[in-house]
């Protein structure tokens, strides 16, 4: 069935889970793996606490641990009395009145650890209950260099995983990597575009109002650090679109109606 609308979603019972299954997406996030990421070395392994028993998961609480190892706290000893641009040092001392300066702690990137684990369970989850959805994910844009994308639903884990800036058209791919060791030579940093597609999603999903899906999206990657936007579709070129060029009209399809378009995103 749906995602609940409320609450904690439970793992159903009776999903084959181990240590291992998280191995290959934690490893694609793992930093320290390429020139064009952050140095740190991580060796992000997976540990199952509780939630499961003799290889597939109980229906009960799923805990799952993945150790620092590369922490170096003496790095960030010039920070006691600096706010660092960007980051949330400001904002804790003002919410909390105290700060740990040592690291970012819940406002590091290394919390993003936790959420691909998560993302494994997921995905098995939607198997479980045989929902023939496919998802993929890629650099879509850095800087000024922007990938030529005709339909990201065609798009494949292994293009994208075919290079280091995981862009899935190569040609583009290498003037973003070329860009960012420019950008890096400079001592600076550059902003970028993440796309994805997810196809195969039933209609119907999520709850009227506040638990849109596209809310709840949203809401998630909103979370993330460093994400200043999002868009679904169109999404801000509707701005400067009369809606009879960006409707998406419904048609008859082979098994089901469907749309001749897709810029609302999630229509067809």
């Amino acid at each position: 069935g749906p995602p609940q609308a409320e609450g904690w979603i439970t793992v159903p019972a009776g999903i084959p889970l181990a240590n291992e299954d998280f191995s290959h997406q934690l490893s694609r996030r793992r930093p320290g793996q390429s020139k064009i990421t952050t140095q740190r070395k991580e060796s992000d392994i997976a540990e199952i606490l509780s939630g499961v028993f003799d290889g597939n998961t109980t229906g009960t609480s799923l805990a799952i641990l993945v150790q620092n190892q590369d922490q170096r706290s003496s790095d960030y000893s010039e920070l006691i009395k600096k706010y660092r641009p960007g980051h949330a040092d400001y904002t804790y001392d003002m919410k909390y009145g105290f700060r740990d300066h040592r690291g970012g702690g819940r406002s590091s990137a290394r919390e993003t650890v936790v959420r691909v684990a998560a993302g494994v369970v997921a995905n098995k989850v939607l198997k479980y209950l045989k929902h023939n959805i496919h998802i993929v994910g890629y650099v879509k844009q850095v800087g000024s260099v922007v990938a030529d994308i005709p339909d990201p639903a065609k798009v494949t884990a292994e293009q994208v995983d075919a290079n280091m800036i995981r862009c899935p058209d190569p040609v583009t791919a290498d003037k973003m990597i070329t860009l960012i060791e420019q950008v890096r030579k400079e001592r600076d940093s550059i902003g970028g575009i993440a796309e994805f597609a997810a196809t195969g999603v039933p209609a119907g999903w999520g709850e009227p109002v506040f638990d849109k899906l596209r809310a709840e999206l949203g809401k998630a990657l909103l979370s993330l650090p460093a994400v200043m936007g999002i868009e679904f579709g169109n999404g801000f070129e509707v701005a400067g679109l009369r809606g009879s060029e960006n409707n998406d009209h419904f048609i008859a399809g082979e098994q089901s109606i469907i749309t001749e378009t897709n810029r609302h995103c999630g229509s067809r």
